[in-house]
């Protein structure tokens, strides 16, 4: 299950809030930041979990794209940055 903040930077990936726990009413937004609706927060709970799916997919695409332009395997790659 998500976390409040997890919801918020999936919603406000740039930041600009701040959230004590998961209530709504606690988020504390900086000047100038548009704030976003109860329901978009509440549905963001049940969006969460695809969501980073989506992204870690992403990532792990573009790790296997870079890994084998570099026509190297995971292994060596960890060699190299240890």
């Amino acid at each position: 299950m998500a976390t409040g903040g997890q919801v918020l930077t999936m919603l406000i990936p740039t930041g600009g809030w701040v959230i004590y726990g998961d209530d709504f009413d606690s988020i504390i937004y900086d000047q100038g930041l548009t704030p976003i609706t109860k329901k978009q927060f509440t549905d963001g709970f049940a969006d969460y979990d695809a969501w980073k799916a989506e992204q870690d997919a992403a990532k792990a695409a573009e790790k296997a794209s870079l890994l084998n332009r570099l026509e190297i395997t995971e292994a060596e790659a960890k060699l190299l940055l240890s």
